[in-house]
């Protein structure tokens, strides 16, 4: 899917990332491994005369001496702080203000601060707005920081025109980095449930693999613990940060993963198929889950893609964060 910018997300993230549609059993994006090291962003004129106020994870007063004029990357550590080191590749959680350059204004309404919930994103610009990965990353937990840079550089290829941007333009990110979220479930094993397919995490990135059995799928959705958690339960509405996989019971055929990505999801449990709803609500953070669901709590009689009208699809998923 082409990558562009969703206004919809505080995190400018890549659009299909953290809205999706009934249509999908998750949010949708392309990714390739995140860069071993982190790369060296320092702090210059421009964005030192970001003025910055207020305390970590409440909203920010921002004083932006617009039209603010630079030709790089430039990143200022606000507040520094003493958690673990953000690495690439990391999933992490932010707050996060953007702001246009030239004029001063907000590109959307600052989010993750004051109690909000913050915005889950991996630590790649292959998947995510290059900007905002210069800004977080190689920093503690804790921090909050501030990075400038042209539009085109800070967004890539993702299309700005959506924030009422143009190459001309300059922005301004803050965020304050609130926390690196699991990246899988660390819930208690469950004994299997007879006549469910066999799931084997693997042992150093944990994605399941997932082995069918020779026998008739069921009609109705089935829904069985693998991991259990003892986090927060997950209720109908809220936003959820899973990792998952979804093969095919016909033939075992892997037709989406977050693994494979090398990246979380983060999305409503009311904006996916009913049945993948069914596996996530009412489950407790921590736990892994596995879900049969027949089409009729799937993709219905129109299918999707590879997926045909009659396929009965099986998603393992890992339930790693929650909030309303």
């Amino acid at each position: 899917m082409r990558r562009s910018l969703s206004v919809l997300t505080a995190a400018l993230v890549v659009a299909g990332l953290a809205a999706c549609s009934s249509s999908s059993p998750s949010p949708s994006a392309t990714s390739t491994a995140a860069a071993a090291t982190c790369q060296n962003v320092k702090s210059g004129t421009s964005s030192d005369s970001i003025k910055v106020s207020g305390s970590f994870l409440k909203t920010p007063d921002v004083t932006v001496p617009a039209p603010l004029k630079t030709s790089d990357l430039e990143r200022t550590v606000v507040i520094k702080g003493k958690g673990k080191e953000v690495k690439a590749g990391s999933s992490i959680d932010i707050a996060l203000a953007a702001y246009n350059g030239t004029t001063g204004k907000s590109l959307t309404a600052p989010a993750g601060f004051d109690g909000q919930a913050t915005q889950s994103i991996t630590v790649d610009d292959k998947a995510f707005v290059p900007g905002l990965v210069r800004a977080v990353e190689c920093l503690p937990v804790g921090s909050r920081v501030v990075l400038t840079a042209p539009a085109k550089t800070a967004f890539g290829n993702a299309d700005i025109s959506q924030l009422k941007l143009t190459d001309k333009d300059t922005v301004v990110f803050v965020a304050d980095i609130a926390d690196i979220a699991p990246t899988r479930a660390n819930g208690k094993a469950v004994a299997p449930t007879p006549g469910f397919p066999t799931v084997k995490d693997d042992a150093k990135t944990g994605e399941p693999s997932i082995t069918i059995p020779k026998a008739d799928p069921p009609t109705e959705t089935k829904i069985a613990v693998l991991k259990q958690g003892d986090g927060e339960t997950v209720q109908s509405g809220d936003t959820v940060t899973v990792q998952y996989k979804g093969v095919l019971w016909r033939n075992g055929q892997m037709f989406d993963s977050s693994w494979s990505r090398n990246q979380v999801a983060t999305f409503q449990t009311t904006g996916v198929v009913k049945g993948f709803q069914k596996a996530l609500e009412g489950q407790k953070v921590g736990s892994q889950v596995i879900a049969i669901v027949p089409p009729a709590d799937g993709y219905g009689a129109q299918g999707s893609g590879e997926i045909k009208a009659t396929d009965t699809m099986v998603f393992v998923i890992d339930i790693l964060k929650t909030s309303r």
